[in-house]
């Protein structure tokens, strides 16, 4: 019975020295207060329970979502939703933990992504956020993070202006003034389609009136008494009797039925 209880004891101890570093996550160990270098990589790793403790930070990308309140350069206050995409260097894990411990993500990231939006919104008009410059505006809240965290071991790979509300009189302003905007293409549309439709009739008639010129060009006396002549010819071969009165130079045909 003492074998079987010291058997059970031996094997609950191999299990709570052992730990596994997951996919996605680099270890260190940390033995009497002092971390070793050497990282532990992705698998099954064994520690002394009494004298190590081992710390896992994840490298992978992390999505931190955040709810603000940010300043535009008009001095209005609107509520804007972000999302920042970052990871640890697996290289600088040593030196993130040191410097801010395992919460890291509140006191380095999202302290800097705050004020940095902030900083950044602060510079734009209302409008601007709301839909002309989205994108400059996420590329300017990056490149100062990248500035803010980067060298601490934090590589930034997104930041993303998910939705921005604005006040009501705002919004309704700005959709006013975007409903102008495509009435007015409108009105465009409808002057440059009046304008191709007037050219198009000058050019029709332009055309009748080159014709109209070649025909009269063409009706020449001796043009007209050859057509005479054909028609004449034509009337003596039909095979209907046919009555003619003429003055000599234009026909008159009378059916004779």
């Amino acid at each position: 019975m003492k074998t079987f209880h010291l058997f059970i004891f031996l094997v609950g101890m191999a299990l709570i020295s052992c730990t596994i570093v997951r996919p996605g996550e680099v270890g260190m160990i940390q033995r009497i207060g002092v971390i070793k270098p050497k990282p532990i990589l992705s698998g099954a790793k064994g520690f002394n329970i009494f004298t190590d403790k081992i710390i896992k930070i994840p490298i992978r990308v992390t999505e931190v979502y955040s709810q603000l309140i940010v300043p535009t350069r008009e001095g209005l206050s609107i509520n804007a939703e972000l999302s920042l995409l970052y990871h640890v260097n697996a290289d600088s894990i040593k030196k993130v933990y040191v410097m801010f411990g395992q919460n890291y993500q509140e006191v380095a990231i999202m302290t800097n992504f705050r004020a940095t939006t902030r900083e950044i919104t602060a510079k734009y008009y209302a409008t601007e956020l709301y839909s002309t410059e989205r994108e400059k505006i996420e590329q300017a809240i990056k490149q100062q993070m990248i500035t803010a965290v980067e060298k601490y071991g934090f590589i930034i790979d997104a930041v993303l202006l998910k939705d921005i509300v604005l006040p009501e009189q705002v919004a309704k302003s700005i959709q006013n003034k975007v409903q102008a905007q495509q009435e007015a293409l409108q009105m465009e549309y409808v002057i440059l389609k009046q304008q191709k439709e007037a050219e198009r009739i000058v050019v029709e008639a332009e055309g009748i009136r080159k014709a109209q010129m070649i025909i009269n060009e063409a009706m020449t006396e001796t043009a007209l008494k050859y057509k005479y002549i054909d028609m004449m010819k034509g009337l003596t071969t039909s095979p209907n009797a046919k009555v003619i009165i003429t003055n000599g130079s234009v026909p008159v045909m009378l059916d004779s039925k």
